[in-house]
């Protein structure tokens, strides 16, 4: 290859596969600590007031062991979110490390192992090493990363993307149900309840679905279904020990 022509290839731009694929990452990493996040608030707030319903508790009653859920559970939630992930970063940034450390004082050991990947997805020997001998040229890194490790280096997963996303859609999930029970007065309450619940689990269901191109009537049957389950195992509790206190 020509000095003139090697110059052209390196300003060539990159596929944009590569880019799609750490999008992809990206929006799947917050989409996954949202709708986690959202369904959480839906059924640990809605669950915890119809069982506190169900036990005969009054308005005030209520609205502290709502508030007190809420507060709670999107803490918790931010802070599980933010550890879990941070540990998922540490354990890449330790990985890329390693590989780093590798390809400085093994580089041939690493083109034959790069080599041998591309030869294992189907790749005659020679072409396998051509385009391992290449990739290594260009970023070795890079290549080692995405095709041993399946990680962009340059695009680590955030904890902090992670853990916002799973408060901010908590106290949104929780919202719907927590109104219905504070707002709405006398037999109609709970069995009103469990329809808002139901609904929210519904859209962030469907939601879910839309933005990660899945089927979503599935993603909503499964949503609801676990959703009404533990709403029910709550109501039961709840209308066991309030007639046990009474």
């Amino acid at each position: 290859m020509s000095t003139g022509d090697k110059a052209a290839s390196d300003t060539r731009p990159q596929h944009p596969a590569s880019d799609q694929s750490a999008h992809n990452a990206r929006r799947l990493n917050w989409l996954r600590a949202g709708v986690l996040g959202a369904n959480d608030g839906i059924v640990a707030v809605s669950g915890l007031v119809i069982g506190v319903a169900a036990a005969g508790s009054g308005q005030a009653a209520l609205l502290t062991a709502g508030m007190a859920g809420l507060a709670a559970g999107s803490l918790s939630m931010a802070v599980g979110e933010y550890v879990s992930v941070s540990t998922q970063r540490d354990t890449e940034a330790a990985l890329i490390a390693k590989e780093q450390y590798e390809l400085a004082n093994f580089p041939e050991a690493e083109l034959d192992e790069l080599a041998a990947i591309y030869e294992a997805k189907g790749l005659s020997p020679d072409l396998a090493r051509t385009v391992a001998e290449q990739l290594t040229a260009h970023d070795a890194l890079a290549a080692h990363a995405e095709a041993e490790l399946r990680i962009d280096h340059e695009e680590l997963t955030n904890p902090w993307h992670a853990s916002w996303a799973s408060l901010a859609a908590f106290v949104s999930g929780s919202a719907l149900p927590l109104a219905a029970i504070l707002l709405i007065t006398g037999p109609a309450r709970i069995p009103l309840t469990v329809v808002a619940a139901a609904l929210s689990l519904a859209l962030t269901g469907w939601i879910s679905a839309r933005l990660g191109q899945a089927v979503t009537r599935v993603a909503i049957t499964r949503n609801v279904v676990g959703g009404l389950l533990a709403m029910a195992v709550t109501f039961l509790i709840g209308a066991l020990l309030g007639t046990q206190v009474a």
